[in-house]
C-alpha cells in the first residue's frame, strides 16, 4: 500500500500521443509556435500537476521507431526540447520541466551545462530525460559515429531491444554521471562576489571531475554555478531488464509501462530487482516510480472510445502504444489510478491522446475527481521540484564533510 497521495504528470507532444490527433477539430493549428506550449503547460500548472515532460528526437517522427518513414499525413518535426523548457521557465512559477535530451549524439557538458541553466532559470523547477539513439539512421545527422540498426523482429519484445542497445545504455549511464559530477564541480557557495577584495569566486571551490569513460572525458569544472535543486531531477522511461537497471543507477524518477494492476506487482518487482543488483539505497537516494498511459477523457461513457476510434480511421489503423491505452470518464481514470497506486506506484505520468481536449479533461475534470476522494493537492506548496517529489537534495560530493 502507498499512504501518499499520487504524483501526478502529463507527457506533451506534438498534437498529442495519437498520430491523427493533428486532424481533430478541435486540434490547434500552431504546434511549431511558442504560444501553443506556453497555453499547454499554463493549463498542465492551472491543474496543479507535478511536472510535464518535453518530447524531443534527432530525426524526424516515423510510424515504426527503429526507422524513418516517408508519411507526410502524421506531425513531422519538433521544437528544440530544452530550449522550449527554457522559453516556459518564466512563464510558470511552480510546474516542473523536464525535457527530452538524447545523450548518444549530444555532448555531455553541453547537456550537463544546459540542464543546469534550466534550473537557474526555473527557480529549481528542471528535470530532464535522458534518451538514447534508438534508430541508426539519426547518426548520419552526425557523422561521428554508427549506432546498431534494429529489426522488426527485435521490436517484438522489450528485452531484444534493451540487449540491441545494452552499450548505448552504459554510455548513458556515465553521461549522467559526468552531468551529476558537473552539477557538484560547483560548490553552493564558490560564487562569494567580494568586491572589496575584488574576488569573485573562491576558486578552493570549484573542482576538476576527472572524468574517464569507455566513450568520452571530461576535466571540468561546469562554467554554470551549482544548480538551485543541487542536481535537477532525472527520468527514464524503462521497459525491459537493462533500461530498469539504467534507471536504477542514475534517475530519480522512472516510467513504467504496467499493462494492468497484476502487471503493476510485476514490474515493480523486476524495478526493485534491478535496484538491489546496483547496490542502490533507496534509503538514501529514492527512486520515484511512475506508470504510463495513455488517456482520452470525455465525460460521458463512451464517448472518449468513439473518439479514438475516430481518429483511427483518419489514421488508416487502430493506434497501439507501449503504454496501457485507457479510454473512458475522468471517474473511471480516478478508480484506475487509485487501485493502481495502492499496488504500490509513486505516481503517474499520463499521455493526452488529442491535444488540447485530452489535457484539459486532465486538468478540469481528473484533478478535481481525485481531489474530491482526497488524493490530490488542493495548491501547490513552496520549493522546488525534488521538494515536490518527496527527494532531498544531493549533498556536493565535492565538498567537505561538517
Amino acid at each position: 500500500m502507498n499512504d501518499r497521495p499520487p504524483h501526478l504528470a502529463v507527457a506533451l507532444d506534438g498534437a498529442g500521443w495519437h498520430p491523427a490527433a493533428w486532424r481533430d477539430q478541435e486540434a490547434p493549428g500552431a504546434l511549431f509556435t511558442a504560444a501553443y506550449w506556453a497555453d499547454l503547460v499554463a493549463e498542465a500548472e492551472r491543474g496543479l500537476l507535478d511536472f510535464v515532460t518535453l518530447e524531443d528526437a534527432l530525426g524526424l517522427q516515423s510510424d515504426a521507431p527503429h526507422r524513418p518513414d516517408d508519411r507526410t499525413d502524421q506531425v513531422r518535426g519538433s521544437l528544440d526540447a530544452v530550449l522550449l523548457a527554457a522559453f516556459l521557465a518564466p512563464l510558470t512559477r511552480h510546474i516542473g520541466l523536464v525535457p527530452t535530451v538524447n545523450v548518444t549524439h549530444t555532448e555531455p557538458f553541453h547537456v550537463a551545462v544546459g540542464i543546469a541553466t534550466l534550473d537557474h532559470a526555473s527557480k529549481g523547477r528542471a528535470g530532464w530525460r535522458p534518451q538514447i539513439a534508438s534508430r541508426a539512421a539519426d547518426a548520419a545527422h552526425f557523422g561521428r559515429r554508427t549506432t546498431p540498426q534494429l529489426t522488426d523482429d527485435d521490436l517484438r519484445d522489450p528485452e531484444l531491444i534493451a540487449a540491441r542497445l545494452r552499450p548505448l545504455f552504459a554510455e548513458a549511464v556515465d553521461v549522467v554521471e559526468v552531468a551529476r559530477r558537473l552539477w557538484d564541480s560547483w560548490e553552493d557557495d564558490a560564487e562569494i562576489r567580494d568586491t572589496a577584495t575584488g574576488r569573485f569566486l573562491d576558486g578552493a571551490k570549484l573542482h576538476h571531475v576527472d572524468f574517464e569513460g569507455a566513450r568520452f572525458s571530461v576535466k571540468g569544472p561546469s562554467i554554470t554555478p551549482r544548480p538551485p535543486q543541487g542536481q535537477p531531477v532525472v527520468a527514464s522511461l524503462a521497459h525491459a531488464s537493462t533500461p530498469y537497471e539504467f534507471a536504477a543507477r542514475g534517475s530519480d524518477v522512472v516510467f513504467v509501462t504496467p499493462a494492468d494492476r497484476v502487471d503493476v506487482g510485476a514490474v515493480l518487482a523486476q524495478v526493485d530487482a534491478a535496484v538491489a543488483r546496483v547496490g542502490r539505497d533507496v534509503r538514501d537516494r529514492p527512486l520515484r516510480r511512475f506508470a504510463e498511459a495513455v488517456v482520452f477523457l470525455d465525460d460521458e461513457p463512451g464517448a472518449a472510445a468513439r473518439r479514438k476510434e475516430r481518429l483511427d480511421a483518419l489514421d488508416g489503423t487502430e493506434y497501439a502504444s507501449d503504454a496501457v491505452l485507457f479510454t473512458g470518464t475522468p471517474g473511471e481514470l480516478a478508480d484506475l489510478l487509485l487501485d493502481w497506486h495502492a499496488a504500490g506506484l509513486d505516481g503517474f505520468r499520463l499521455r493526452p491522446g488529442a491535444l488540447p481536449h485530452d489535457l484539459g479533461a486532465i486538468t478540469r475534470r481528473l484533478v478535481p475527481e481525485l481531489r474530491r476522494r482526497g488524493a490530490f493537492r488542493t495548491a501547490y506548496a513552496p520549493g522546488t521540484l525534488r521538494d515536490r517529489l518527496g527527494l532531498p537534495r544531493p549533498r556536493n560530493r565535492y565538498a567537505p564533510e561538517d
